[in-house]
C-alpha cells in the first residue's frame, strides 16, 4: 500500500538510505540515453523524461513499491515523480540535486558532467 505522508522530495543521502536499506526500491534515471552512458547510478533503469509520457506503463509491475527518481540535478526528476503521482505511483520521489549532488556526496566514482 503505497504511504500517502511520502515526500516529494528526497535528498541524495535518504536516497541512498533508502536503496540500501530496502531492496524493493525502484531506481529510475529520466536523463537521456547520452547523459547515462556518461554517469549512472548502478542499479536503476533509463526511461527518459522525452519518452516517459509512453513508457510510464513498464512501471506497472511497481506500482506499489517505493520509487525514487533521478535526473542531472533534479528538475526532470521532479517532473516524472508529477506524472507518476497523476497515474498513482503514489510511493514515487525525486532525488533533488539529482546524480551531480550524488556525484559530491555519496559516490565520487560518479563522473561529474
Amino acid at each position: 500500500m503505497p504511504d500517502s505522508d511520502v515526500p516529494l522530495e528526497i535528498t541524495v543521502i535518504q536516497s541512498q538510505t533508502a536503496i540500501k536499506e530496502n531492496p524493493d526500491v525502484v531506481l529510475i534515471d529520466v536523463r537521456e540515453q547520452d547523459e547515462f552512458e556518461l554517469a549512472r547510478i548502478q542499479g536503476a533503469k533509463l526511461i527518459p523524461l522525452s519518452e516517459f509520457p509512453s513508457r510510464i506503463g513498464e512501471l506497472e509491475p511497481f506500482r506499489d513499491r517505493p520509487i525514487i527518481v533521478y535526473c542531472h540535478h533534479g528538475v526532470r526528476s521532479l517532473h516524472a515523480v508529477f506524472a507518476l503521482r497523476h497515474s498513482g505511483f503514489l510511493n514515487s520521489s525525486s532525488m533533488s540535486g539529482g546524480i551531480d549532488l550524488w556525484s559530491q556526496q555519496i559516490d565520487a566514482e560518479v563522473p561529474r558532467y
